[in-house]
């Protein structure tokens, strides 16, 4: 009999081959209500096999259950997603019938679908190829999601049933936008067109709220301001024509703008022809900018800066004010420079201790050889730093254009952009090799300030050197010493008045007496040859890290650092600490409402990030340790004390839930103790935590440590590998499938579905070495030579049998298995705007 036939298909609620569903639900529910899981499936797996219609079966049960009040609809849900692995599960997966004979149960099941739960989505979906089922009737009911406000059901429908290109992105909140136009160019423009409409200047966002009275939008994620991040940061990741979005491109250089103004008219700590330049490539012939511009001068009261201002940029007379075109007629007549009073040899600055011929700039490999067994000596200490040209946003991501490397007596500049090319040759692959040496000879001291941020952009603009972050050994980073230190009983960094100096600035003021001359930080630093004051400000940015270095090491009690600074706030790949302070949010009173490149707090990579939770915690542990970051969870018979002594002897911060807040503070210092809100989720916790100590999380940390033990390594299991250690375990002590209570899929519950089934799905590849055979100090049981069991019970048949998959992971610390699944793509779309980070003021090198 074929089992899609309408003819032979019963009356909802009748027997379906022998077995009642109704009663079948209720032999369920018993079960279902103790969670014996395994009793469960291998229940709903007779039912199936003993069915002569599964599939119309299905539909009879659903349709009966609808009408039983108080039942949980979870379990209807389980069973429609066991039927489905059950299909999977054999030698023909999948609905037997026919596309004639098929269309009658797809549009019982379209009709389930907008009556039911969100839960009987993908299994129903999978089962019944709905995704070539008539569209009109889900259309309609995604059309009634969005008129009573369920945007997010709506549209996890639509993208389930690949409906995008029939429905409206403007309905969709921003989050769940990018996942609907994943991998679609035409909706991806749509997109970006509509959210840069809402960029326009005057745009009221209350206009599209009152559209949409049902939904519960939040104003302030939707500010043209917020908006305009979102969209510059789509233009990058579509890699789409700039020119689709106007505002938003104008919003960010106007506001590159002002800051350029603020720094060069206010601050004074640009010089006149980096500000010219920079200002000029900003505002080319746009006349808004152009416009704006001419305001931003007008409101001075220094006639003469504005004048040689409006002299570099070429500014049209006609359009400035009187007082400005007479002094402008006077500068030319005198034949007066550019040069401002400021950009004299500052002797009130720090002052590079060396002679200009020691100054080395090297743009072929042939140059950087003579000097390689310099740059290279063993237990020498070298200042590291980087500068690029500031894009301020509105030009992708900058590309780092000089590399400095100071040793004692010398310093060397590095031309990348001439050393990386051409991509691939003999010297290019022979400057990256000598950088990473450099950088992973742990003999060699690193200084560096805000060294992480640094190497990330190394990375992101040299892909031979993306791995020169994760390369380092021996890095010294002087922004942390510099947020430990005190001078004078007071906290170094990001107090100070926004008029000071800050950043390394600061720490140079502070331990050597004159703060450094940024007035070059700004400039262009992709023109070649260098200016002269380039070149001396890129040494000394540089030179300075060893004398501010060699004064610490000299005096650490002047500034309350520990005795063995060289050791105790080394930075390598298995030493790390956890003394970081808060970011200081500091306002600016300036008219111009612009804010410091230098104020926002360094970031911290999630992997470096070490912490202890009391016991009450757990949740907020597993979370974190999700996100990569190393977690110790205390046992629940453990002192809170045990907190503070973990704290110290292994550089963690502690995170707390109890009282003993204060009390712990005062052992391990402010910063280094952080009271949680148990009020809030553990996700919610965790997100906190991270903008507090500004965490760095990146896709490649999720599920970088085991949730359950913390251990930061896995071994990597073929499926042909894994079907065999479960099938010898299945002879040694009963059925091999069990229920998820004892493992979990990257985090994969047993209702989960299928990698390949999810929307946004994410990749899962952490670098891991094979098991191999001398791994195993047993098979039987699968025991691991450090007598780890690996808990194989915890593997469903059918996930051995899942097409696609194609390997599992197994931790060597407790012995669980994992496998790809949809919780990778959960947890990429929860912490979303953690992996994005919120955008900062866009800047030039530090």
């Amino acid at each position: 009999m074929d089992p899609g036939d309408p003819e032979e298909k019963p009356a909802a609620g009748d027997p379906a081959g022998g077995q009642d569903p109704r009663l079948f639900l209720q032999t369920l529910q018993t079960l279902w209500s103790t969670r014996e899981l395994r009793q469960l499936r291998e229940e709903a797996w007779k039912w199936f096999a003993a069915l002569d219609n599964p599939l119309t079966t299905l539909l009879d049960m659903l349709d009966a259950s609808r009408g039983c009040g108080g039942r949980d609809p979870s379990l209807e849900a389980w069973v429609a997603r066991e039927l489905e692995r059950w299909l999977q599960a054999q030698p023909h997966p999948g609905p037997a019938q026919g596309g004639r004979a098929l269309k009658p149960l797809q549009a019982r099941a379209v009709r389930l679908l907008t009556e039911g739960p969100p839960s009987l989505v993908e299994p129903l979906v999978s089962i019944f190829q709905l995704q070539d089922a008539d569209r009109s009737p889900v259309l309609a009911h995604i059309h009634r999601l969005h008129q009573e406000g369920k945007f997010k059901e709506a549209i996890v429908l639509g993208t389930k049933l690949q409906l995008q290109a029939d429905l409206d992105a403007e309905k969709d909140k921003v989050g769940l936008a990018e996942r609907y136009v994943d991998s679609l160019p035409h909706l991806q423009q749509r997109l970006l067109a509509l959210m840069d409409s809402w960029c326009q200047p005057g745009f009221d966002i209350r206009v599209v709220a009152r559209q949409y009275p049902q939904a519960t939008l939040r104003l302030e994620r939707l500010s043209p301001r917020a908006l305009g991040r979102h969209v510059l940061r789509l233009l990058e990741q579509y890699s789409l024509d700039p020119a689709l979005c106007p505002n938003a491109v104008t919003q960010q250089r106007l506001a590159a703008l002002r800051y350029l103004c603020y720094k060069r008219l206010v601050e004074r700590s640009m010089s006149q022809e980096s500000w010219a330049e920079l200002v000029q490539g900003l505002v080319g012939q746009d006349e808004c900018l152009q416009e704006q511009l001419l305001q931003l001068l007008a409101s001075l009261e220094d006639v003469a800066m504005v004048a040689q201002c409006a002299l570099d940029l070429s500014l049209p007379v006609e359009r400035l004010p009187a007082t400005v075109v007479a002094e402008m007629s006077q500068l030319r007549l005198q034949e007066r420079t550019a040069k401002a009073p400021s950009e004299d040899r500052r002797d009130d600055c720090y002052q590079l201790p060396i002679s200009r011929d020691d100054i080395y700039f090297l743009a072929s490999w042939e140059e950087l050889a003579r000097h390689e067994d310099t740059l290279l000596q063993p237990g020498q200490v070298v200042g590291v730093d980087l500068e690029w040209r500031p894009s301020f946003g509105t030009g992708g991501r900058p590309r780092v254009s000089l590399m400095q490397v100071a040793v004692e007596g010398r310093v060397f500049l590095l031309d990348l952009p001439r050393l990386s090319s051409p991509a691939g040759g003999q010297g290019p692959r022979a400057f990256s090799q000598l950088v990473s040496q450099l950088l992973s000879d742990p003999s060699i001291t690193k200084l560096g300030y805000g060294m992480a941020g640094d190497l990330r952009s190394l990375g992101t603009s040299y892909p031979a050197l993306a791995q020169a972050g994760q390369k380092l050994q021996g890095g010294l980073d002087l922004l942390q010493v510099h947020r430990q230190m005190r001078v004078a009983d007071r906290p170094a960094p990001a107090v100070d008045g926004a008029a000071g100096p800050r950043g390394l600035s600061l720490l140079v003021q502070q331990v050597l007496g004159k703060p450094l001359d940024k007035t070059q930080q700004l400039s262009n630093w992709d023109r070649r040859p260098l200016g002269e004051g380039q070149l001396v400000y890129a040494a000394a940015d540089a030179y300075c890290l060893l004398e501010v270095y060699w004064a610490l090491c000299r005096e650490p009690a002047r500034f309350h650092l520990p005795g063995a600074l060289p050791w105790s706030l080394r930075l390598g790949r298995s030493e790390r600490h956890g003394t970081w302070e808060p970011p200081l949010q500091q306002a600016s009173a300036s008219p111009w409402q612009v804010l410091s490149p230098e104020d926002a707090a360094p970031e911290v990579p999630a992997r470096a990030f070490r912490v202890v939770c009391d016991s009450m915690l757990g949740g907020l542990g597993r979370t974190l340790r999700c996100l990569g970051v190393d977690v110790r969870v205390l046992h629940s018979g453990e002192d809170h004390r045990q907190a503070a002594e973990v704290a110290r002897q292994e550089g963690r911060v502690i995170l707390t839930s109890g009282l003993p807040y204060h009390k712990l503070r005062a052992q391990v210092g402010a910063g280094r103790c952080l009271a949680v809100d148990c009020s809030l989720k553990a996700q919610q916790q965790a997100k906190a935590i991270l903008r507090h100590f500004n965490v760095r999380v990146t896709p490649a940390d999720i599920f970088s440590r085991c949730q359950a033990c913390n251990c930061d390594q896995y071994l990597k299991v073929s499926k042909d590998v894994m079907k065999q250690l479960v099938r010898l375990s299945v002879h040694l002590g009963g059925p091999g499938g069990a229920s998820s209570e004892s493992s979990h899929s990257d985090g994969e519950q047993e209702t989960d579905s299928a990698p390949e089934e999810a929307p946004g799905h994410c990749s899962y590849d952490p670098p891991c070495r094979w098991l191999e055979d001398a791994d195993l100090q047993t098979h039987v049981p699968a025991t691991l030579a450090n007598g780890t069991r690996l808990q194989l019970a915890g593997v469903p048949a059918g996930v051995l049998r899942r097409p696609g998959l194609r390997h599992f992971y197994c931790c060597p610390g407790c012995g669980k298995v994992f496998w790809e699944g949809t919780h990778l793509a959960r947890v990429t779309s929860n912490f979303q705007e953690i992996l994005e980070g919120a955008p900062r003021p866009a800047s030039g090198p530090s």
